[in-house]
């Protein structure tokens, strides 16, 4: 399919660069596509279209600070690197990172950030940007993060966030992700709480979100394009939850595309949930039968 036919033109003064403090009362478009009307509502209205015995199925990554500006050693010129995911088969400390300006970054170079609080060394060189680093540093390495990283917002988001707890879900919790499952962000504890009262079930699972965030689609049809990977997890009693509620014909609703491809993913290769700790390159476009997730909602 022509990836052109995805194309659409969204003004700028349109994308919010704040988030509400009341999160649940950003807008909220409703399609009705049996009637082909649309209306305006609050996401709080959400709980207007769920229904007792549904499954809402979330994304619990948990974005960590991983922009970090520093300097290379060598020449003194600044660098940025985005650390992606941990490389443990090459070792303690090993990270994949996209690294601004990357020529200059070879193997053997090293970066160092607040004033070598923390530093890395170039192991491995890669196309696109992508290095290894090993990073050193003194205590807990999420915690040097928190002192030093920035979170790593979206291109079209052009200021940091004040509170780094706005660019994460009510509900993160398992540090890994280089950026949010924004589908998320309109959901409150509250919110949760009111859905669970009408009788909605609330399932966790874990995928972190990498590189294919930050990176365009390349190819003029959606079949040449190549996806990126991504690990998830899969936890025992969430399986359990979700394979009771397919088999009783009831809805599974995903929020967000991360906790779609997660689903998808494990239904797909196992023809049921299973517990699992996996990864997956799995590409839904259109003409895709679905065969865990009923609905999705978006943000």
């Amino acid at each position: 399919m022509d990836i052109s036919l995805f194309d659409f033109e969204l003004p700028e003064e349109l994308i919010a660069q704040t988030p509400l403090e009341a999160r649940d009362q950003a807008r909220l478009l409703v399609v009705d596509r049996k009637n082909k009307t649309t209306s305006h509502k609050v996401f709080h209205d959400i709980l207007d279209y769920l229904r007792p015995g549904d499954v809402l199925v979330r994304n619990n990554t948990k974005v960590i600070p991983a922009r970090l500006i520093g300097t290379k050693v060598e020449t003194k010129g600044k660098v940025e690197v985005l650390l992606l995911h941990e490389v443990p088969e090459e070792g303690k400390d090993v990270w994949e990172c996209l690294v601004g300006n990357s020529h200059s970054v070879k193997v053997g170079s090293h970066c160092q950030f607040g004033e070598g609080k923390l530093s890395c060394e170039c192991i491995g060189v890669f196309a696109e940007g992508i290095r290894h680093m090993k990073f050193s540093y003194q205590g807990i390495f999420l915690e040097v993060l928190e002192e030093l990283g920035q979170m790593p917002l979206p291109p079209y988001i052009k200021k940091q966030c004040e509170d780094k707890s706005s660019y994460q879900t009510v509900y993160a919790k398992v540090p890994g992700s280089a950026a949010a499952p924004t589908a998320g962000f309109h959901f409150t504890k509250e919110l949760f709480a009111e859905c669970e009262d009408k009788g909605v079930e609330v399932v966790d699972i874990t995928l972190d979100i990498g590189l294919g965030t930050f990176r365009p689609v390349k190819v003029n049809d959606t079949k040449d394009h190549v996806m990126h990977t991504e690990t998830y997890h899969v936890p025992s009693q969430a399986a359990e939850r979700l394979n009771k509620a397919k088999a009783e014909g009831r809805r599974i609703i995903a929020i967000g595309t991360t906790s779609v491809r997660t689903l998808e993913s494990v239904y797909q290769k196992y023809g049921k949930f299973v517990a699992c700790e996996e990864a997956t390159s799995i590409f839904i476009s259109p003409g895709y039968e679905f065969k865990a997730v009923d609905a999705i909602t978006f943000a």
